[in-house]
């Protein structure tokens, strides 16, 4: 598994959702803040996609084994197991889209 070709096809993805996501709360009028995370949304993506190309049971067992003892140089804003969960449910709406 290459963590930068996935991140690569990841973030172009990202960057075409979060341009479309922007452009939608401009004709909505909406105003909410954007705030950047401690990871962005192609990490947090590129994290999940590695679980389920990497073999392991669990998520837990694989980012608390895998990503934070192996990948840390790849994402250098890794956070707590804990944390990363919190962020996943945030945006699980673009983990949706891309998996279609």
């Amino acid at each position: 598994m290459d963590t930068i070709a996935i991140f690569c096809a990841i973030d172009d993805f990202c960057k075409g959702f979060e341009s479309c996501g922007e452009q939608h709360l401009l004709e909505s009028s909406l105003k909410l803040r954007w705030r950047r995370g401690e990871l962005c949304l192609g990490e947090i993506m590129t994290i999940v996609v590695g679980f389920h190309l990497s073999g392991y049971r669990t998520f837990k067992y694989y980012y608390l084994n895998q990503v934070l003892r192996h990948e840390r140089p790849y994402f250098p804003g890794l956070v707590s197991y804990n944390r990363f969960v919190e962020l996943l449910q945030g945006n699980a709406g673009a983990l949706e889209l891309f998996s279609d």
